[in-house]
C-alpha cells in the first residue's frame, strides 16, 4: 500500500488555512505554489506547508484530511502550533 500524507497550508499573513491530502506531499505542494493547485490556494496564495502528517496507508491520510476538514479554524492552528511553534514553512524541509 502506497504511503499518504494530510497536510496544512497558509498564506503569508497566516490569516487562511487549506487542509489537503495527497499521495506524493512535495509534488503536491509544488502545484500548490507553481502549478495547477486548488483555486482555493490560487485565489487565497494559499502556498506555506505548516503542518503535515505521514500515513503508511493513504486511505488513512484522507480520512484524516476529512476529520481536520470539519475542526475549527482554532483547532488546526493549535495543532499545527504544536510541531511547528514558529509556524515556518516546512516546505523548505522535504
Amino acid at each position: 500500500m502506497q504511503k499518504g500524507y494530510t497536510y496544512i497550508l497558509t498564506n503569508k499573513n497566516l490569516t487562511v488555512l487549506y487542509v489537503g491530502g495527497t499521495k506524493d506531499l512535495k509534488n503536491r505542494i509544488d502545484c500548490h505554489k507553481d502549478g495547477p493547485g486548488t483555486v482555493f490556494t490560487k485565489k487565497y496564495n494559499v502556498t506555506k506547508l505548516l503542518y503535515f502528517e505521514e500515513f503508511d496507508n493513504y486511505h488513512d491520510a484522507f480520512e484524516r484530511e476529512k476529520q481536520l476538514k470539519n475542526w475549527h479554524k482554532e483547532w488546526k492552528w493549535n495543532l499545527a502550533k504544536i510541531l511547528n511553534p514558529e509556524l515556518k514553512d516546512l516546505y523548505l524541509e522535504l
